[in-house]
C-alpha cells in the first residue's frame, strides 16, 4: 500500500522457510522515503501491528487486517521520534526539537499535547501494567518528572529531581519504584516513590564518567547499574545498597565458566574429493558462511576495542545489560569488548557463560516467558541462548537481510527481526520448545 504522497510503498509477502519444520515466514518491505525511516513493533491482542515513521509522517498497518492501514503527518512541527503505548491504541509522536509529544488514538482518532518533554537517552517510561507514563521534562533550567495516567493522559504527579543533566528514568516492573540517572559527567542514581518522594540516591565514585546503562529485574528486587568504568553494580530493593559487582576482564581464566566462540563452518569432503568454491547465483552476491558455535578452553583472550581517547562517546563502559524473565540471569555487553556477551548468575552471583561472536552485537532480548537470549549482530544470522546450550540460526530468505535488531512476541513463540527498510517475523516451535530451539541437551554446535 502506498501513502497518498507515494514517499513510500508497503508490501507484504509470505515465505517458507526452507527447514524441515516447514514455518512460515512473514516479512515485509518498505522502500525508504529520502530522509529514511525505521520500524517499531508492538503486540496487540493476537495481531501485530507495525509503524513505521519518517521525519513528517506516520505510516501505520495490521498484519492481522491488511485491508486497515492509517497515516499521521505532524505537518511543519517534524518528528523525531515515535513509540506505541502499552495498550496499543495510541501513538505517541515527539517534534522537532523535542517542543511536544502529540497523542494520537487510533480508536477515537482523539489527539492530544503533553508539553516540555526532555531530548535524553531515555525520557518516557511505562509502567509494565501500562497504567501510567513517567515523562523526563525540563523547565526553566531545571529537571522536573510528570507522571500521567495513561487513560486519558491526565497529569497525576509533578516534581523536580535532583540532577543536573537527567538522561534516562526508567519504571520498576512493580510499578513503585521510578529510577532517576544523571548525565555521564555526574555519577547519580535516585529512586523516587509514585507521589515524588526520593526514597534513595546511590553514587559509585565521582570525577570520572559515571552511568551509562540502567536495567531491572522482572521481580524487581534488583536495579542492575552499568557504569563507565565497565562494571556492573546491583543494587538491593530493601536497602538500595549495592549487593555486589561484575567486571567485564579482556581474559577468562576460570575453568568453570563456559566460552562459546562463533566459527565458521568447514564442509566436510569425502575422500579423494577436492574442494571448490560455491556456485554463485549472481556475479557479485556471496552466500553467506554457516557458523557453529564451539566451546574454548580457559584461558581465553577476548578481542578488545581501544577507544579513541580525543572523540566524545568513547566506546567504553556497559552499552547494555537485561534481566531474564526469571531473575535468574542478567545478559550485559561491554562497549570495548563488543563481540562478547556476558551472561551472570543472580543466583550465585558470578560470571555463568560468555558468547564471543565474529561480529559486534548490536542488540540482544530476553524471551518472556522463559531464560532463552537472542543475539543479532548486524548479519543474516539470528543467535539463541538457554541453559541447555547455544545455536546459530540464518534467516531464511532471498537477499541479504542485515538483523539490526529483535523483538520477543509476549508470549515467546515469535520474534520480529528489523533491518533498516525490512522486517520479517520468525515463528518458533512450540511442541517442543528446548529440543526445536536447541537440539538435544548438550548439543552445542
Amino acid at each position: 500500500m502506498c501513502t497518498p504522497s507515494r514517499s513510500f510503498t508497503c508490501t507484504r509477502a509470505w515465505t517458507r522457510s526452507s527447514t524441515s519444520s516447514g514455518r512460515r515466514t512473514p516479512s515485509s518491505s518498505c522502500a525508504p522515503c529520502t530522509s529514511g525511516g525505521r520500524f517499531s513493533l508492538t503486540r496487540v491482542r493476537s495481531c501485530v501491528v507495525g509503524l513505521r515513521f519518517c521525519p513528517l509522517r506516520i505510516q501505520v498497518w495490521s498484519l492481522e487486517q491488511p485491508e486497515w492501514h492509517c497515516r499521521i503527518d505532524e505537518g511543519s512541527a517534524g518528528l523525531v521520534a515515535s513509540c506505541w503505548s502499552p495498550d496499543g491504541r495510541h501513538i505517541l509522536n515527539t517534534t522537532e526539537f523535542h517542543l511536544r509529544i502529540t497523542v494520537w488514538s487510533l480508536c477515537t482518532k482523539s489527539v492530544s499535547y503533553i508539553k516540555y518533554p526532555k531530548a535524553c537517552q531515555q525520557g518516557v517510561s511505562f509502567t509494565r501494567d501500562g497504567r501510567y507514563m513517567a515523562l523526563a521534562e525540563r523547565r526553566d533550567c531545571q529537571d522536573h518528572v510528570s507522571v500521567f495516567v495513561c487513560s486519558d493522559w491526565q497529569l497525576l504527579r509533578h516534581f523536580d529531581t535532583e540532577t543536573q543533566d537527567l538522561a534516562g528514568i526508567e519504571w520498576a516492573p512493580n510499578g513503585c519504584v521510578l529510577a532517576v540517572w544523571d548525565t555521564c559527567l555526574e555519577y547519580k542514581v535516585l529512586l523516587y516513590s509514585l507521589d515524588g518522594r526520593l526514597l534513595s540516591a546511590y553514587c559509585a565514585y565521582e570525577w570520572s564518567l559515571g552511568v551509562k546503562s540502567v536495567a531491572w529485574s522482572p521481580s524487581s528486587q534488583f536495579l542492575a547499574i552499568g557504569s563507565y568504568d565497565g562494571k556492573v553494580r546491583i543494587l538491593n530493593h530493601v536497602t538500595w545498597k549495592m549487593i555486589t559487582e561484575f567486571g567485564h576482564p579482556a581474559t577468562i581464566n576460570n575453568p568453570k565458566i563456559v566460552v562459546y566462540k562463533e566459527a565458521e563452518k568447514t564442509p566436510r569432503l569425502a575422500p579423494g574429493r577436492l574442494a571448490f568454491p560455491p556456485p554463485r547465483a549472481a556475479a557479485g552476491v556471496a552466500s553467506p558462511a554457516e557458523t557453529k558455535y564451539e566451546i574454548a578452553s580457559v584461558p581465553v583472550s577476548l578481542q578488545t576495542l581501544k577507544p579513541v581517547a580525543d572523540r566524545a562517546n568513547p566506546k567504553i563502559g556497559i552499552g547494555a545489560l537485561a534481566f531474564s524473565p526469571d531473575s535468574y540471569f542478567l545478559a550485559t555487553r561491554s562497549d570495548s569488548v563488543p563481540n562478547a556477551v556476558w551472561i551472570w548468575d543472580i543466583q550465585k552471583l558470578r560470571l555463568f557463560v560468555v558468547l564471543e561472536q565474529l561480529s559486534p552485537v548490536r542488540s540482544f532480548q530476553w524471551d518472556p516467558q522463559q531464560p532463552r537470549l537472542a543475539i543479532c549482530t548486524g548479519g543474516g544470522k539470528v543467535y539463541l541462548w538457554s541453559p541447555a546450550g547455544c545455536v546459530s540460526v540464518q534467516v531464511p530468505g532471498e537477499g541479504d537481510f542485515q538483523v539490526l535488531s529483535l523483538c520477543w512476541h509476549l508470549n515467546g513463540d515469535s520474534l520480529a527481526l528489523l533491518s533498516k527498510d525490512h522486517f520479517c517475523l520468525c515463528f518458533l516451535e512450540t511442541e517442543d520448545r528446548v529440543g526445536t530451539a536447541f537440539g538435544r541437551p548438550g548439543d552445542h554446535t
